[in-house]
Order: C-alpha cells, then structure tokens, then sequence
C-alpha cells in the first residue's frame, strides 16, 4: 500500500521535469529559428544593395576624347590650366563666362575642372549596365554583347561608390552624380539636432528625475513625453513647418542676423531642418537619460549627502558620471533615428535636387535619404545604382557617428 503512494509523487515529478525540459528546448529552437530569419533578412538586404553598387557599365561619348589631347597629353592626365585651355576652346565665350560667374575657376580644384570637361563636351552617356552578380557571373556573354550592339562604346567595370562619388555634387548626369551635397547637409542637420536635443533632454531628465516630485502635473508631463516618443515622424514635420519655417522665419532665414541666404529666405534652411529633427529625438533622449539616472544606486547620493554635498553637487559630481554610458546609449539610438528622417524634411523644403553645398545653418539644404529617395524614383537604372552606393555612404556615416558614441561612452563609463 505504501509503496505505489510513495512513487506516484516521483512520477509526476519526472513527468513536470521532463515536459519543462521539453518546453525550454522548444523555445530554444524557437529563438535561434527567429535569429537565423533575422541574419538571412540582413544578408539579403546587404546583397541587394551591394549588388546594385557595382558592374559592368557601356559608356558612349558624344564627344571624342582623343580629339581633345593637348600637347600630346590626353585629358585624363591634364593639368587644370589644359583643362581649361580645352574648356574655353570648345564651349563658347557666354557659357565659359557663365561657369566662371557661377563659381570662378580659380576656387575650382582640377577634379572640378575635369568634370566640366567630361560633362559639357565630351558628354559620357551610360548605355546599358549589369548588376554585379550578373558582372561575376557572365563577363564572357557581356563582353560579347557589348562587343556586337555597342561596338565603339567603352565597357568598364564601375564601382559608383568611390573617391568621385564621394567629392561630386549631385547632377543630372549619372556618369558625373555624386553625393557631396548631401552628406555636408546631413551633418550640418545632425549636427545641431545634437547641440540643440541632447542638453536640453538631459536636462529635462535631471529635473524629472532628480528635482520633480510625483505631483499630478508631473505624471501629466511624463506621460506626454511617453506618448510623444511614439508620435508619427511626419507630425514632426508640420510642427516645423508652423514654428520654425514660418513663425520664426526671421531666425531660421538667418535675416535677424543679417546674413540671410538669397536661395533660402524663406526659412527652409538648415537651422529648421536640425531643430524640427532635435523636437523628434528629444522625447527619446529624455526618456533614455531618465531611465540611465534612475539606474545609478542610491547609496552614491547617500554618500555625497553624508559628505555634506548639496543636491546639485551630488547630482554633477555622483550621478552624471556615472549614468553617462546610459545616456549616450540612448543618444545613439536617437540620432540613428534622426539621421535616416525623409517625411519631416519633405515638409519642411529640402531640396531633392541641389547642386551647390551648404555654407552654413541658414543654407538651402538637401540630406542623404532625400537623396536616396530622388534617385530610387528616377526611371533609370544608374540612378538605382547610385542610391545604393548612397545607402552605403549613409550607413557608414551612420556606423561612424555611433562608434564615435560607443567611445565616448567606454571612455567615461564607471563600474561600481
């Protein structure tokens, strides 16, 4: 009798062990399931658009570059004075004269110089194009194709992401279209999102966190700012667009300064477009900070207040040092977010085609998503091409920006 009632409990017990175990491996499988989807999701995203970035490219001339050697020296390894000795022969004296308005030939560098020559006389125009994997895989059929339909073009294997792309404005030529433009607009923009967002959200933080009390006007404002995390980027955009594109024009314009840019009068400028993106992460970087000060252990206040510090002195002396790596983890997040904004820039004016650079906060602007938008709704597939290299330039600068963070906050992290 005593027997079975004793192993009766031994066995439900393996039983619950053995269905737990069960359970646990499922869930494991479950996991690593959904981290190889992840992984395969970004390998595939990586290839598409390192596939796009790179290939086999047909060029035609309009023009013949072997007409144009100067004194036995072709173009490609002429002076800048030979490049404009080719410019003034063969363009006439109106247009060599307005180039020289638009941006005198002496601030041009010789790269500058030889692109004019490549756009306005020889004229390279892109016949046909291959993806890379298309290049590595049937370079033989290529060349023969090339070879029968494009007999006099030139076929060269192109990576658009290189030196030229890199230092080139933006144009309406693909052979010469680059991205300097808008990667000097995307950090002009981020960087007064960062100088505007990130001490008045710490700040804010501080206060909430340190001073606030748990009154009812202070649950109603940490609610907001919980709810204004969330709001949609777009809602951002018309909030610009009424405070700072049209309320406070006389500042964003730069016309309370008297340096108002002619092309940018109206208050579409940098200014607005890094203050309407520092209103969009400042939620962000608040809540982050709060959680970052509310993190560090209570026993370094009590210790700085046993030591006769004020509230402040323990506040900049205890608890900023150490919830510093916190807060900067929120900062990257928030500026990934900010850096990739297209919807709030749309309303405030960026421009989608500009081909000068922005000389400071009140400058007409471009950025490089809207960049990478203008190009991906070109119908030809070298401008496709050109916002993948674009997407690589954006994503370094983006990885770069965040290894800055991520050393600025082991360089002041605390353990304790």
């Amino acid at each position: 009798m005593n027997g079975p009632s004793i192993q009766k409990p031994e066995i439900e017990f393996t039983d619950n062990i053995r269905d737990r175990n069960r359970y646990g491996r499922l869930w494991v499988y479950i996991f690593r399931f959904s981290t190889i989807i992840g992984i395969i999701a970004l390998a595939t995203l990586l290839f598409n658009i390192i596939n796009q970035s790179s290939g086999y490219v047909v060029y035609e001339a309009k023009g013949d570059p072997a007409a144009l050697t100067l004194d036995g020296v072709p173009i490609e390894e002429q002076t800048k004075d030979q490049l404009m000795r080719v410019l003034s022969s063969h363009l006439s004296k109106g247009a060599y004269s307005k180039l020289d308005r638009t941006k005198p030939f002496a601030e041009r560098s010789r790269n500058d110089v030889y692109d004019l020559v490549v756009e306005r006389i020889v004229k390279y125009e892109v016949v046909d194009s291959w993806l890379l994997w298309d290049s590595l895989t049937r370079k033989d059929e290529i060349t023969a194709a090339v070879e029968e339909e494009y007999p006099e073009a030139l076929l060269r294997f192109d990576v658009w992401i290189n030196s030229d792309f890199l230092r080139r404005p933006q144009s309406s030529n693909p052979v010469i279209a680059g991205v300097r433009t808008a990667v000097l607009g995307s950090l002009w923009t981020i960087g007064i999102t960062i100088l505007f967002a990130f001490p008045l959200g710490v700040m804010a933080a501080i206060y909430l966190t340190e001073y606030a009390g748990d009154s009812w006007a202070n649950r109603i404002i940490q609610t907001n700012i919980n709810n204004l995390a969330g709001v949609p980027s777009i809602i951002y955009g018309i909030l610009g667009l009424a405070i700072f594109v049209r309320a406070l024009e006389p500042l964003t314009s730069g016309t309370l300064f008297g340096v108002t840019d002619p092309t940018s009068a109206n208050g579409r400028t940098i200014l607005s477009a890094g203050l309407t993106l520092g209103l969009l992460v400042l939620p962000l970087i608040i809540i982050n900070a709060q959680e970052a000060i509310r993190a560090v252990p209570n026993s370094l206040r009590h210790a700085g207040y046993g030591l006769g510090a004020t509230k402040w002195q323990t506040v900049w002396s205890h608890v900023l040092p150490n919830a510093i790596p916190g807060i900067l983890t929120g900062t990257i997040l928030a500026i990934s977010r900010a850096i990739g904004e297209t919807a709030p820039l749309v309303v405030i004016g960026a421009s989608t085609v500009i081909y000068f650079d922005p000389e400071g906060p009140f400058s007409k602007f471009t950025t490089l998503p809207i960049q990478i938008y203008q190009w991906t709704s070109r119908p030809q597939d070298e401008f496709r091409f050109l916002a993948a290299a674009a997407i690589l330039v954006l994503l370094a600068l983006l990885l770069t920006l965040n290894a800055v963070a991520v050393l600025l906050r082991n360089r002041y992290s605390r353990r304790y």
